[in-house]
């Protein structure tokens, strides 16, 4: 069975917004039910029942009742700033400031919520031609910081390139943080360090990230990443093998520690050296 696939513009996966998480899934479930092989109108209803909820974040039903209603409900007060240049060149910028949907109806009888997208929203869901970015709805679900799903997005954009430097003004503006976290040790250690444990631990791509500095100033982000490798399935063994990060047979990022430890260089820690291993099969399968 083919994942339900999320397509965005990237003009929207760079926009200005804030979403809590249980309203990013919200979002996400109905985006990844747009067809793209039709014309779309502002008139279609898009569904997401307490069941397809629980399923997405798995967990049981009864509890994500009340947690759906209330997202679905602050949902219609919702804005996003999207940037553009229209052609896609020059300096010149315009700014669309829109909600995300214009009506929601809540069937509380069937635990079902029902959407339409505002009309200004459709065409960076709909019409898209070479400027957009897609992922798997599966590929977050288990992200439970909305930071962390916006720069899964943000890292998915460049996923070919495997790096990515943002601007740290510009990234606070796109997770709309106004006056949070003003000091960088702040942002970093709230912001920064959940989301790309959570992108380590609950996504296909791993991350490796450093910062960047404008004279004294740290003003940029650094963003290394790629593809996990996919283990192959084994048979469990007797006993208990001590691991790391929760891989009982002591593997880091897919990558057996026997491999990991016979690669790693004088110095290098283990985490580094399977980054560095990922990296380099990454570079391989580009070549």
């Amino acid at each position: 069975m083919n994942k339900p696939q999320v397509y965005k513009s990237n003009a929207l996966i760079e926009a200005s917004y804030r979403l809590t998480p249980a309203e990013q899934r919200i979002m996400l479930a109905c985006i990844a039910q747009v067809r793209r092989d039709q014309p779309i109108t502002d008139e279609v209803l898009y569904n997401v029942t307490v069941a397809d909820y629980a399923a997405l974040v798995s967990t049981e039903s009864h509890s994500t009742y009340k947690e759906l209603a209330d997202a679905a409900l602050r949902l219609k007060r919702r804005e996003v700033w999207i940037t553009e240049r229209p052609n896609g060149e020059g300096s010149h910028e315009e700014t669309l400031v829109t909600g995300w949907v214009q009506s929601i109806r809540y069937r509380k009888s069937e635990g079902r919520v029902q959407l339409r997208f505002t009309k200004d929203m459709l065409p960076y869901l709909t019409q898209l031609t070479e400027q957009f970015t897609r992922y798997a709805l599966s590929d977050v679900a288990k992200l439970n910081s909305s930071h962390a799903i916006r720069l899964y997005e943000l890292l998915c954009q460049w996923r070919d390139a495997g790096q990515r430097e943002v601007e740290i003004g510009w990234l606070r503006d796109a997770f709309q943080l106004g006056d949070k976290y003003p000091a960088l040790k702040d942002f970093k250690r709230r912001v920064i360090e959940p989301a790309v444990t959570q992108i380590n631990e609950h996504s296909p791509l791993w991350v490796k990230w450093d910062q960047r500095k404008t004279g004294r100033r740290v003003s940029h982000l650094v963003f290394i990443f790629g593809e996990k490798a996919q283990e192959k399935p084994h048979k469990p063994r007797q006993g208990k093998t001590k691991g790391t990060r929760g891989d009982g047979s002591g593997a880091l990022y897919g990558i057996p520690k026997a491999t990991i430890e016979a690669k790693a260089q004088p110095g290098e820690s283990f985490e580094d050296a399977a980054l560095r291993i990922l990296e380099e099969r990454r570079q391989v399968a580009r070549a």
